[in-house]
């Protein structure tokens, strides 16, 4: 698996864990490297999974307002916290890396809906990230 891939993995388990129990990004961070089945980090995926924690709660509330905005039925805190969580890294990739073309964020977030989320994850990751992606311009 690759160092992004990864990182995506520890981020969204980190992101879990904040909104489950008081915790820092480091200790959450900690927590989903610690869990994993890894026995060597690599720098590139512990530096990216940061990255992305941090970016996501840095922008939490313009996030989960384009979630909102762009999620058809459903409010947020009816969504499951892996769904939610998801589409926030998602997000945060489309809004906030222009170096992540958009395939590969929807790719990838569909992909972490799969392997964590329910068997209906992918497609609502899949159908409000690309609605949110073509609000953003993200070519």
């Amino acid at each position: 698996m690759g160092a992004r891939r990864t990182g995506r993995e520890r981020a969204l388990q980190a992101l879990y864990q904040l909104e489950m129990a008081p915790a820092t990004v480091a200790e959450a961070l900690e927590s989903a490297w610690a869990s994993s089945e890894e026995p060597k980090r690599d720098p590139d995926a512990v530096k990216f999974a940061r990255e992305l924690v941090d970016g996501v709660q840095a922008h939490r509330e313009e996030i989960d307002e384009l979630i909102e905005r762009h999620s058809h039925n459903w409010r947020l805190d009816r969504m499951s916290r892996i769904d939610r969580n998801v589409l926030r890294l998602g997000i945060f990739e489309l809004k906030y890396r222009p170096d992540i073309p958009r395939k590969v964020s929807i790719n990838e977030a569909v992909e972490l809906g799969k392997n964590f989320g329910t068997e209906e994850s992918s497609a609502f990751v899949n159908g409000l990230l690309d609605r949110v992606a073509v609000a953003l311009n993200k070519p």
